[in-house]
């Protein structure tokens, strides 16, 4: 299981794009979810970021991005996607809040998503994925 690293670091996360990703919050996982961040490389993970499930160990995770840190990754095997990231965190403090039902807005997304989002709004139906 994932462990978050609880001692406090100064470091300053730019937040200005979280309110304008994800516009509109009506249910989230409740409590949130530390994510399992192993080889995850950015030290930020930004609001609006994809997350997903390992669906063996139940473990919440952020999408996987290439080397370039330019664009998603495919979903891993074994893998479903479960939400989107409501704001912007730390990679070495990973605590998210996870939307389930609300609008994003895909064109401020950290990551391009058009290779994804067909897959993404089918599974998340109560997701409104919306330009503003």
């Amino acid at each position: 299981m994932a462990q978050a690293n609880l001692v406090n670091e100064s470091k300053e996360i730019i937040t200005g794009n979280d309110n304008v990703v994800i516009s509109d919050v009506f249910q989230s996982v409740r409590g949130g979810r530390t994510l399992d961040v192993t080889g995850f490389t950015p030290d930020v993970i930004q609001a609006g970021h994809v997350i997903i499930l390992e669906t063996a160990t139940k473990e919440y995770k952020p999408m996987p991005v290439n080397p370039e840190e330019t664009a998603y990754e495919e979903l891993p095997a074994g893998h479903t996607y479960a939400g989107i990231l409501i704001q912007s965190v730390l990679t070495k403090r990973p605590m998210a809040g996870i939307l389930v039902r609300g609008t994003v807005n895909p064109a401020a997304a950290p990551y391009p998503m058009d290779t994804i989002l067909s897959d993404v709004k089918t599974a998340l139906p109560l997701i409104d994925f919306r330009e503003d």
